[in-house]
């Protein structure tokens, strides 16, 4: 347990950043689950929705450094193909 005042001060900051990211990550992993879904149904058009959709939470998550704007990208990539796929 920190002793002194700026090292409590950023202990809670430090948590409260933490429940943040984990919020935003929790979300996106669901958003991307919803789209594979639809992508293994074969529904293109609700597809399509849900693929924008996920671009905005990946592009706001790399914006904000939750994850790496790399990563976003590649799983852009990713899930682009896949929708495609089944069109």
């Amino acid at each position: 347990m920190p002793r002194r005042r700026s090292s409590i001060l950023m202990n809670k900051l430090s948590k409260k950043r933490h429940l943040r990211n984990f919020k935003i990550k929790k979300e996106l992993k669901k958003k991307i689950k919803e789209l594979q879904v639809l992508v293994a149904s074969k529904n293109t058009q609700e597809a399509q929705k849900a693929l924008k959709e996920v671009f905005s939470k990946l592009d706001k998550a790399a914006k904000k450094r939750i994850i790496h704007p790399a990563t976003a990208d590649r799983r852009k990539s990713r899930l682009n193909k896949k929708v495609m796929k089944t069109t």
